[in-house]
C-alpha cells in the first residue's frame, strides 16, 4: 500500500477512534454526574435546553420536608406506586406497558419515577429505542447511588409542571392554586399530579370533567398507599 494510502487511512482510524471514545465519554458521564446529585439543586436538559434558546424557565427548588405529604403521595400514586419497592425499575409495570402499546418507544406507562428522573436529567423527551434503551441501566444506577427521598425530591423540582416554562412543584402549586405545594389539600395535589403526563394540554388551574376524573382516581389511590409513607419519611 502506497504511503499516502497509509497516511489517510491511518487518520480515517484515529478519526474513528476519537469518535468512538467521544461516545464512550457521553455514556459514562451519567454514572459519573448521578452520586454527586445527592446534593444541590440538578437541572433538567429541558430546561437547560429552553435556557440555550431564550424561553422561559420559572423553577424554585423546594426541599422535599417543606413540601408537605400531599403532592409527594399524590405523585407516587400517579406516576409510580411501586415506588419505594422496586430498584428503579417495576418489571412488571414496563410489560405490561409493552404489551399494551405494542411499541417500547410508547410504553410511558411502564416508567417509574426513578426512570423519569434519568430522562429528564440525562437524556431528552422524544420517544425512541435507544432514548428507552439508555434510559433503563441508568435507572438501575441511579437508584443505587441515591436514596429514595432524594429521586423523588429531585423528580418533584425538575418535571415540566406547566405550558409555559413551569418546573417543579412550587412554580406548579403557585400557577395552579396560588399557594405554596405545603399548602396544597389531597385534592389539589391530585389535581396536579394528573397533569404530569401532559402538562402543556392538561390545566389544573381549570380542569376538565376528564382530568378531575383522573385525579379522583389519584386520589382514592392515596388513601391505600400508607406503606409508602416510611420512605417518605426516609426511614
Amino acid at each position: 500500500m502506497p504511503a499516502s494510502q497509509r497516511h489517510r487511512f491511518g487518520g480515517i482510524g484515529r478519526v474513528a477512534r476519537g469518535v468512538v471514545l467521544a461516545l464512550l465519554v457521553l455514556l459514562l458521564l451519567p454514572y459519573v454526574i448521578a452520586p454527586i446529585y445527592n446534593f444541590g439543586h440538578p437541572v433538567s436538559t429541558l430546561m437547560l435546553w429552553r435556557w440555550a434558546t431564550g424561553q422561559r424557565v420559572e423553577r424554585t427548588w423546594v426541599p422535599l420536608r417543606q413540601m408537605g405529604p400531599a403532592l409527594p403521595l399524590a405523585v407516587i400514586a400517579a406516576e409510580d406506586g411501586r415506588f419505594c419497592f422496586h430498584h428503579g425499575i417495576d418489571t412488571g409495570e414496563l410489560l405490561q406497558a409493552i404489551r399494551e402499546a405494542d411499541d417500547l418507544s410508547e410504553a410511558r406507562g411502564g416508567s417509574t419515577i426513578t426512570q423519569q428522573v434519568a430522562k429528564n436529567l440525562f437524556l431528552w423527551n422524544a420517544r425512541s429505542y435507544l432514548r428507552k434503551a439508555l434510559e433503563l441501566p441508568l435507572a438501575l444506577w441511579i437508584d443505587l447511588v441515591l436514596p429514595k427521598r432524594r429521586i423523588l425530591e429531585i423528580y418533584l423540582n425538575v418535571a415540566e409542571w406547566g405550558p409555559n416554562g413551569e418546573f417543579g412543584a412550587l412554580a406548579a402549586s403557585r400557577r395552579a392554586f396560588g399557594r405554596p405545594p405545603s399548602q396544597l389539600t389531597r385534592g389539589q395535589a391530585a389535581l396536579l399530579a394528573a397533569t404530569l403526563p401532559n402538562p402543556r394540554r392538561r390545566d389544573a388551574r381549570n380542569p376538565g370533567p376528564g382530568l378531575r376524573r383522573i385525579a379522583g382516581i389519584h386520589l382514592r389511590r392515596m388513601g391505600l398507599m400508607s406503606r409508602n409513607e416510611a420512605c417518605l419519611e426516609g426511614r
